[in-house]
C-alpha cells in the first residue's frame, strides 16, 4: 500500500490531469453521456436515507467480532477480534462511490451482479436497490463479517441477494461453472495484483459487450496500479474510465480502438 503521502500526491496529480467532469473535451458519445447523465446526476434517490443510516450506526458500533483475513497483508489467513466500527470506517465504499455505483446500475440496467467482497453489505444494498429485477451474487471472504450483512438484507427487505460465504478461490469457481454470463461486477475483495487478474480472468468469458467491470483502489498500492494497466491493455477490453479510487472496464465491440479516460470525480 501507498504511504498517505504518497496516494495524497498521486490524486493531486490525477486530479490536475485529468478531464474535467462536465464532459468538455470528451469526444466519444458514449463517455460524454456516462458524464453527463450518471457522474453528473447528484439527486438523492429514497434509498440512500435508509441505507446511510446503516452507515452511521456501524460507525458508532464498538462491539468486538472475531474476523478471517483472506486479503491484502494477511499473509497466511488470520483470525483476530476486530471492532465493529473500525471494520466499517475502513473498509465500506464512501457514500459518493456507493451512490455512483447505484446510479450506473439504475441507468443501465446490468440483471446479474456480481460482487466480490461484500463487507457489511452497504454496497450490495445500493446495487439490489438500484434495480431491483436485477440477481446480486456477493462474495464475502469472514462468516462473522456476512453474518451481519446477511441482517442488513432483511432489514432492508432486499429479496434479490444472494450471498456466498468463504475463500474466494473457493466460491468463485464454483459460481462460474454454474453461471453462463455476468452484466455487472464490482471487485473489492482482495487489493493484490495476482487475486485481482485472476478475477478478471476467471469472470472474463462469462461477459458480453454490455459487461461492465469496476475495480476498487486501483491506485491503492503499485500491486494494483500494475494490475490495472495490464487490465486496460488486455485485447477484449474496448473502454476504460479512470476515477481514481475506483476504474470502469467496458467491453462494446463498436469502438474501433482502445479508449482510455481519465476524468476528475
Amino acid at each position: 500500500m501507498y504511504s498517505y503521502f504518497t496516494l495524497a500526491r498521486k490524486y493531486i496529480y490525477y486530479w490536475f490531469t485529468s478531464s474535467n467532469n462536465k464532459g468538455h473535451g470528451v469526444h466519444s458519445p458514449f463517455v460524454f453521456d456516462f458524464i453527463t447523465s450518471i457522474l453528473n446526476d447528484k439527486k438523492e434517490q429514497p434509498p440512500f436515507i435508509i441505507i446511510e443510516q446503516l452507515r452511521s450506526q456501524l460507525y458508532k458500533n464498538n462491539s468486538f467480532i472475531e474476523v478471517e483475513d483472506f486479503g491484502a497483508g494477511s499473509g497466511l489467513i488470520k483470525s483476530n477480534k476486530r471492532r465493529i466500527d473500525k471494520i466499517a470506517k475502513s473498509s465500506l465504499k464512501p457514500k459518493k462511490y456507493a451512490q455512483l455505483l447505484y446510479r450506473i446500475v439504475q441507468y443501465y440496467k446490468p440483471e446479474t451482479i456480481i460482487e466480490l467482497g461484500t463487507s457489511f453489505g452497504l454496497t450490495t444494498a445500493y446495487l439490489a436497490k438500484a434495480n431491483e429485477t436485477s440477481t446480486i451474487f456477493t462474495f464475502e471472504g469472514s462468516k462473522s463479517i456476512a453474518n451481519i450483512s446477511v441482517q442488513h438484507f432483511k432489514e432492508l427487505t432486499l429479496n434479490n441477494v444472494n450471498i456466498s460465504i468463504g475463500e474466494f478461490s473457493s466460491t468463485l469457481p464454483e459460481f462460474i461453472s454454474k453461471k453462463p454470463s455476468i452484466d455487472f461486477a464490482f471487485i473489492d475483495g482482495n487489493h493484490r495484483k495476482k487475486p485481482t487478474l485472476d478475477y478478471f480472468k476467471q469472470l472474463l468469458p462469462l461477459t458480453n459487450e454490455k459487461s461492465i467491470i469496476i475495480f476498487d483502489d486501483i491506485h491503492w498500492s503499485p500491486e494494483m496500479e500494475s494490475a490495472w494497466n495490464e487490465i486496460k491493455q488486455h485485447p477484449s477490453v474496448t473502454l476504460t474510465i479512470d476515477l481514481f479510487f475506483i476504474g470502469l472496464v467496458f467491453f462494446k465491440n463498436d469502438f474501433k480502438v482502445k479508449q482510455h479516460f481519465t476524468i476528475q470525480f
